[in-house]
């Protein structure tokens, strides 16, 4: 399968990742390399260096994927089954969606990342249909109506199912015309030949060049005209978004770090060569408004150097560790079985010198995270595990008028940690590590099994 959406050659991040852990031999320049897998989903399931999956280690499946994306350019507009229709699904079409489970799932950006998220506000689509006749006339006459009128919450969330549903269901014919019409016009509006090129506010003038982009990218896919109904997000590193399940999202361009329910349900609706399930996507989408809540972490255990993102579903949640020159740290087990990613910089894992792309499999004990002065940069890591701290989530929930709910985001101690050893993640061979603070650490390393190129992949965005 052709994942044309990743970054080519060793500008990707998933290459240089999988070329570490040996998952890959070479890597291509003119190759796309998209996801990186870490965890036990049958599509993709991690192994130790001896052999043993990750999931016999464990003894089960962890109830998360842990993924890397690299994204050149726009993946499908989609969203993920709650856990009733991903039942109701699989049961229906299992050739389509593989298993029963939900896939709630939270993105870190590594670098600047661009992603369409949630469905605008009513009054900007309102506004948005008054200035893009081409747009308008891919939606009903009543759909646009309602869109005008809506006043209460349930109105509004009605007219924006209506909305939707109109602008899917338009003939295609009709849809192709007025987007190239729609086109043409931007293209003119957008050029140096434009007599007042900061008219216009700046939200209007990146939803006008967004379509442009995404028109380039995909010619001919009415899809282009999403930056219309979704609201388009520029994420800078470090900072997180949460995407409950029904939610539509594309994730256009840039790099993270990806953690979500054990689930490779995806329901696709444009921008994609592959299988769309409109009606699907129509009946099941939540039509809340407004972007999803931008995080940036919470401090860990009173210590800046560890940031926790906490999503409000019991899956999951990730903890980015920053440690400069000079420090090190001893981290305590979160008490369940947990993966780590060495994501940036150099350092030593339990004595283990440890390069970006490295990744361990951490089922107990504590564990020595240190980085000698004399390196030049600072070692990054990332931690994902079940989530310990459910009660007290750093993202947030929408209801369906928009509002966020957060609690505080005080950060709770981890669990105790426990007497045990600790396998590494790679292909080298299981050795005995120095004891620390009474607990002997053993890392194995872990062979990643699923790294989606246009050679090799799962069948997912």
């Amino acid at each position: 399968m052709d994942y044309a959406w990743g970054i080519r050659g060793m500008d990707s991040r998933v290459a240089r990742y999988a070329l570490e852990n040996h998952a890959i031999d070479h890597v291509d320049p003119d190759t796309p390399y998209a996801e990186l897998w870490i965890g036990t989903h049958a599509r993709g399931p991690s192994k130790l260096a001896t052999g043993e999956s990750l999931r016999d280690s464990i003894g089960g499946d962890l109830p998360f994927l842990f993924k890397v994306l690299s994204a050149g350019k726009a993946l499908s507009i989609q969203a993920h089954p709650d856990k009733q229709t991903a039942k109701r699904l699989n049961k229906d079409q299992p050739e389509s969606y593989g298993d029963a489970n939900h896939k709630p799932e939270m993105a870190i950006a590594l670098t600047p990342f661009e992603a369409m998220c949630g469905f605008r506000r009513l009054e900007e689509v309102a506004f948005l249909l008054k200035k893009h006749p081409e747009f308008a006339n891919c939606i009903s006459q009543e759909a646009k109506l309602a869109v005008f009128l809506a006043s209460s919450p349930r109105s509004q969330k009605t007219a924006l199912q209506k909305m939707f549903e109109s602008f899917m269901s338009c003939p295609k014919e009709l849809s192709e015309r007025n987007l190239k019409f729609l086109l043409l016009r931007l293209q003119t509006e957008q050029s140096q030949m434009h007599p007042h090129p900061h008219d216009e506010p700046a939200w209007e003038r990146k939803c006008s060049r967004a379509i442009l982009r995404l028109a380039q990218q995909f010619p001919g896919d009415p899809g282009a005209m999403s930056p219309l109904f979704l609201n388009y997000m520029l994420i800078a590193p470090g900072e997180s978004f949460f995407m409950a399940a029904n939610e539509p999202h594309a994730y256009v361009a840039g790099e993270i770090i990806e953690c979500m329910a054990c689930s490779d349900n995806v329901v696709r609706a444009g921008l994609t060569p592959k299988f769309k399930d409109v009606d699907n996507l129509v009946s099941m989408l939540t039509y809340t408004m407004g972007g999803p809540s931008i995080e940036t972490g919470a401090p860990m255990l009173g210590d800046p150097r560890i940031l926790r993102y906490t999503p409000p579903v019991p899956e999951f949640e990730v903890m980015m560790i920053h440690i400069d020159p000079g420090d090190e740290m001893t981290l305590p087990h979160p008490g369940v079985p947990a993966v780590l990613l060495i994501v940036e910089g150099s350092g030593q894992v339990d004595h283990e010198v440890v390069r970006p792309g490295r990744t361990f499999y951490w089922p107990e004990g504590p564990l020595l995270l240190k980085v000698a002065e004399s390196r030049r940069g600072p070692l990054k890591l990332a931690l994902a595990h079940a989530n310990m701290h459910i009660d007290n989530p750093t993202a947030v929930l929408r209801d369906q008028t928009g509002h966020s709910h957060l609690t505080n985001t005080e950060c709770p101690p981890s669990p105790s940690p426990s007497a045990g050893t600790l396998p590494y993640m790679g292909l080298t061979p299981t050795r005995q590590r120095t004891p620390i603070s009474s607990h002997h650490v053993k890392m194995e390393e872990l062979q990643l099994g699923g790294v989606d190129t246009t050679l090799y992949l799962p069948d997912t965005d």
